[in-house]
């Protein structure tokens, strides 16, 4: 991936508007996936899981390798 505004990065964001921690994961970047994809889960219990959710968007579209 080129870096920020890159296909792979909006493919990334994409993937992470559906299941958080996605597009981190398309990325390579394991351990971020897994932890977006867990705050989100517990925090979906409290209803504040949109948070984590848009974290996860924003951070797989501005990602630099």
């Amino acid at each position: 991936m080129s870096g920020q505004g890159s296909t792979g990065n909006v493919i990334a964001a994409l993937c992470s508007f559906f299941i958080p921690g996605l597009g981190q994961l398309l990325q390579g970047r394991l351990l971020m996936a897994v932890v977006h994809f867990v705050l989100a889960g517990v925090l979906w219990i409290f209803l504040l899981g949109w948070i984590i959710h848009i974290w996860s968007i924003i951070d797989a579209a501005r990602f630099k390798s």
